[in-house]
This record gives C-alpha cells, sequence and structure tokens, in this order.
C-alpha cells in the first residue's frame, strides 16, 4: 500500500516547483515561505469549491420549488457550463502531465485501491444507462423542452466517462507541476460531483414525493398542489402517453442511486487526489505492501453464507414489500409490510451488533501493530464514516422522540422503536471495528528463515531421519558460519508446518468483515431501491407534520445510503488486510 511521506516544508524547498505556472528554475528562497505559499494555494482553492457548492446548492433547491422563479433548466444549465470545464482541465491535465517526466515524481499507492476504482466503474456504467435513458425521454418532448434539458445528459455522459478514465489511471498521483492549477482544478471537479449529487437527490425526492401524492389523492387535487407546491419532476405541458416514454421515465429514475453512489465515490477519490498535490513520498520510511485479495482461501465460509442468506432474504422483503406498499392500498397489507420490513432489519441489524463486538472483543488480542503514518486516504475514509452516519443517527433520534412522545403506541411503533435504536448502536459498533481494522498493519511475511531454510520447504516429503543424517551432531566442533548454517530436525519440521497454520484471529476476522459487508450491500439496495419505511409509518408523520418530517428524510437518508456503500469498500478493505 502507500508510504509515507516527508512535508512539504521540508521537501519542497529543494524541488522545482512553480506557484500558477511551471518555473523549473526559480526554487523558493526559504521553506518556510513555499510553505506559506502552499497553504495559500490550498485556501484559494477551498474558498473557490464553496462559493461554488453555496451556488450550485442555492440553484438547486430553489429549482425544486414552483413558487421560486428558479427553473430547472437553469439548474441544468449550471452544471452542464461546471461540467464542461472540469472536462477541459482533465484533458489539461492529462496532457501536461504526459509531456513532462518531472510531473508525477511518487505515486501514493494508498489511494485509489482496485477495488474502489472498480466500484467507481461499475456505477459509472449505470450512470450511461441512466443518461440513456434520460436522452430518450426528454427527446419525446423536444418540442416543448428547452433544448438545455437535452443537452445536459449528453455532457453528463461525456463528463462521467472522461472523469472515470482520469480517476483510474491518475488516482495515485502526486503531482508536482501546476500546483495551485492542479488544486483549483480538483476542487472544481469535487464541487462539481457534489452538484450532481445535490440535483439527483433532489429530483429523486420530488419524485418520490409525487409518486406518493398520486397514489393518495386524484388527478385534479394531484394537479392543484402542484400549482402551490413542489415543481412537478416531468414537464406539466407534456404529455409522456407511449410506453416507450413511460419505460425511459422509470427506467433512469430506477437508476438515479448509482448515479449518486457515483457522484459520491468520484468526490472522494478527487479530494485525495488534492491532498496529495505537491507531496513527496519517503519509501524506506514506510513499508509498501503488496497485498492479494483471496476470497475463498483460508476462511470457513461461514460469514459468505450467513452474509449470502441475509442477501437473498433481505432482496425477498424488499420485492414484498414494494408490492405490499406501493401495489396495494389496503392498512392491512402496509401493516404487514412494515411489520416485515422491521423484523427483518432488527435481526439483520441486531447480528451485525453482535459480530461488530466480537470483532472489536478480537482485535484486543491482535498482535499486530498500528499503523501511524500519514495517509490521506484512510484519513478520509474515517471521516467519511462518522461524517455519513449521522444522517442515519439524526433519523433514528427524531423516531425515537416520535414514538415515545406519541399515542396511543402499538406493534409497529414498537418495531420502529427497536429498530432506531439497533440503527444507532450498528452504527457505533461497525465504525468502531472498521476504523480499528483500517488502522492495523497488514500481516507480516515470515523473515526469520534463511535462504538454505526456504530451499528446505521444498523437502515436505523427504524423510526427516535422512536429513537428519546429513546433519553435525551436537557435541562435535563447528566452524562459527558451519554452526550458524546448522538446522535441527525439529526446526526443519517446525518450519515445515508453520506456513500451513493461519492465525486464528485473522480467520475469524475475514469471517466478520465479509458477513458485515455483504449484509451493508442489502441495508443500501433496500432503501436506495425504494424501501423507506420513514414514509410509509404515520407515526413519525403525524408527530412532525408532512412537511418537516419528509423534509428530514430527505436531506438525512442520503447520507445514511452513502454509508453503506463507504463500509462495504472499508469492510472489504479490512478483509484484505486481515
Amino acid at each position: 500500500m502507500g508510504c509515507g511521506h516527508k512535508d512539504d516544508k521540508a521537501s519542497l524547498a529543494s524541488s522545482q516547483i512553480a506557484s500558477f505556472g511551471h518555473q523549473p528554475h526559480q526554487p523558493p528562497s526559504t521553506p518556510a515561505s513555499k510553505e506559506v505559499w502552499k497553504k495559500g494555494g490550498r485556501m484559494f482553492s477551498i474558498l473557490l469549491a464553496v462559493h461554488l457548492a453555496l451556488l450550485a446548492c442555492t440553484l438547486v433547491s430553489s429549482g425544486a420549488f414552483e413558487k421560486i422563479a428558479v427553473h430547472d433548466y437553469d439548474v441544468f444549465f449550471l452544471l452542464t457550463v461546471m461540467m464542461l470545464i472540469v472536462i477541459v482541465w482533465i484533458i489539461f491535465y492529462l496532457v501536461s502531465t504526459s509531456r513532462r517526466p518531472d510531473a508525477i515524481l511518487c505515486k501514493d499507492s494508498h489511494a485509489g485501491p482496485i477495488w474502489l476504482r472498480g466500484g467507481l466503474i461499475l456505477f459509472a456504467i449505470f450512470s450511461l444507462v441512466m443518461d440513456v435513458f434520460k436522452i430518450g425521454y426528454y427527446s419525446s418532448f423536444y418540442s416543448c423542452l428547452s433544448a438545455i434539458k437535452i443537452i445536459y445528459p449528453i455532457v453528463q455522459a461525456i463528463f462521467v466517462v472522461v472523469q472515470t478514465y482520469f480517476l483510474w489511471i491518475s488516482a495515485k498521483d502526486c503531482v508536482h507541476v501546476h500546483l495551485n492549477v492542479t488544486r483549483c482544478g480538483l476542487m472544481l471537479t469535487l464541487t462539481t460531483n457534489l452538484a450532481v449529487w445535490m440535483s439527483a437527490v433532489t429530483d429523486e425526492s420530488v419524485h418520490k414525493a409525487h409518486s406518493k401524492l398520486k397514489k393518495n389523492v386524484t388527478e385534479e387535487i394531484f394537479r392543484w398542489l402542484l400549482k402551490v407546491g413542489m415543481r412537478s419532476s416531468s414537464p406539466e405541458e407534456c404529455n409522456c402517453n407511449s410506453q416507450i416514454c413511460q419505460v425511459f421515465k422509470n427506467g433512469y429514475f430506477w437508476l438515479y442511486p448509482f448515479n449518486i453512489e457515483y457522484s459520491l465515490f468520484a468526490s472522494a477519490m478527487v479530494y485525495v487526489m488534492w491532498k496529495n498535490v505537491g507531496r513527496f513520498i519517503d519509501h524506506h520510511s514506510h513499508h509498501i505492501h503488496h497485498l492479494k485479495f483471496r476470497l475463498f482461501r483460508r476462511t470457513f465460509f461461514v460469514g459468505i453464507v450467513l452474509g449470502l442468506i441475509i442477501l437473498v432474504s433481505g432482496l425477498g422483503v424488499l420485492i414484498l414489500y414494494e408490492v405490499q406498499v406501493n401495489s396495494s392500498t389496503e392498512s392491512s397489507k402496509k401493516s404487514q409490510a412494515l411489520t416485515m420490513y422491521y423484523t427483518f432489519n432488527i435481526v439483520c441489524l441486531g447480528l451485525m451488533s453482535l459480530v461488530c463486538i466480537g470483532g472489536s472483543v478480537i482485535y484486543r488480542f491482535d498482535k499486530r501493530d498500528m499503523d501511524r503514518h500519514k495517509n490521506p486516504t484512510r484519513t478520509l475514509d474515517v471521516a467519511l464514516l462518522m461524517g455519513a452516519a449521522l444522517g442515519q443517527y439524526a433519523i433514528s433520534y427524531y423516531s425515537i422522540v416520535a414514538i415515545v412522545a406519541s399515542t396511543p403506541r402499538d406493534a409497529i411503533s414498537a418495531l420502529n422503536l427497536t429498530y432506531a435504536l439497533l440503527m444507532i448502536a450498528q452504527h457505533t459498533f461497525q465504525n468502531i471495528f472498521i476504523i480499528e481494522g483500517l488502522h492495523r498493519q497488514p500481516p507480516k511475511e515470515d523473515h526469520k528463515h534463511d535462504s538454505h531454510q526456504k530451499d528446505l520447504y521444498g523437502l515436505t516429503f523427504v524423510n526427516i531421519n535422512a536429513v537428519s543424517l546429513r546433519m553435525p551432531d551436537s557435541g562435535s566442533t563447528l566452524a562459527p558460519s558451519t554452526a550458524a548454517e546448522a538446522v535441527h530436525p525439529s526446526d526443519l519440521v517446525r518450519s515445515l508446518t508453520a506456513p500451513k497454520k493461519m492465525n486464528w484471529r485473522r480467520k475469524f476476522l475475514r469471517e466478520i468483515s465479509m458477513f458485515l459487508l455483504l449484509s451493508n450491500i442489502i441495508l443500501w439496495i433496500m432503501p436506495a431501491f425504494g424501501a423507506r419505511p420513514q414514509f410509509d409509518n404515520d407515526t413519525e408523520l403525524n408527530f412532525y407534520g408532512d412537511s418537516m418530517w419528509p423534509a428530514i428524510v430527505d436531506i438525512c437518508l442520503p447520507f445514511g445510503i452513502f454509508y453503506r456503500m463507504h463500509a462495504v469498500a472499508s469492510l472489504l478493505e479490512v478483509y484484505i488486510m486481515s
């Protein structure tokens, strides 16, 4: 994996790096001045990102409501401009770094692991499919829509392709040319991804709110609500009556979760690149660990089997929940669906909490050293885990207050209360387990065997007594070099059998990591694809009102969904390092 780095304050004094342009023969006069300039460049890029993020957030949130004179095509225009600028900058970065042999002096092997980049490509593929559906849907109304609505998904598709290629080949770069331009470009890329994420979350929330209104009210009341409330997720003056149009419309809304996760994954990788601008790697003070992913080796399969059972059961619960809640108007069917959903999640969260506690106890007996080297990727992983968990914490605490303060209490309320409490506990224990795993040193190879001992590993089927006949007696006089090379038969037996054994702690940690990984996948799939009891349970809606509670869920739930996917990536790393 990666290796430690020297601070820019000490190392950049001898480097040949310019500020905005490339000035190879004008190094700074003192390290202190270079450190101040580095901090100034970072601060400028942060300020640029903050202002752009606030502007995008203002337009996106304003465009969601009908009464505000900000239209969705205004939002699309801003996002299109931002994506085009990022595309131009990425091309500039790739060309400029490829022509300069001293542009990238080292790489951070912590950044952009293969499973993270693989996940990014997976989400990118689904995002491209979503853009194709959007183009097909908006093309059905080209005569009554603004042209920007068709241009936007085309530009977004190009943006996804260019950015995915850029992150695949450049995620590990520690660039040393055009420092401030690179910092600003990376921050612009990060802000663009966050703006696209906010737009997707808002569009998906508006669509789900309108779907719920359509299910509960008549068409006339629904049209009246659109006039006084939120903007419609489809053009009011355009009718989507054809079957292919409905396929495009429903298809791209179902693919929104993948586009949301793609934007967040890309933002995390771009942030690590921003932290690595101007960074120097000291390859002597930090070891690079080449870890191999072996899924079906040295495992009891218990974690995989239990995780697959949870995953398949969760998919069945999701299908039944969607059928009974969204396709039926009977209250009894809705109650059965909620009971089934809460029961499954209580069992799943309870098992995950117990497993995380067991893993933390096993870490107490783990003799591996803590990895205390500075690692921007790991720091970001921990920050995202802790920050994204706040979204689910907020929903759970709001639910607890509503359930405790409301009367009367029924069985569904008791299940909901248990679900909220277990959700808090599971997030807490899982964060502790993952953070401990990320800070552990990978298992070290056994370096105690000399070269002649390594040759003896091939003598597995050789008679040990025959080997001992070649060994000198213990009472004989040996030269120092000969005595040092003498191997006792018992030592040979131990050396032959030791590599075959694996520490029991490592086996249990692998089982725990795989079980948690599969469980987090189903806990991501369920809310991402429509199973959201927060909108179907009347306790919170009656307590907080029809406006406050949906707003709380719409703001906090995307963070909870992202937490699950980020936990999957982190648990995969913990599994490989165990």
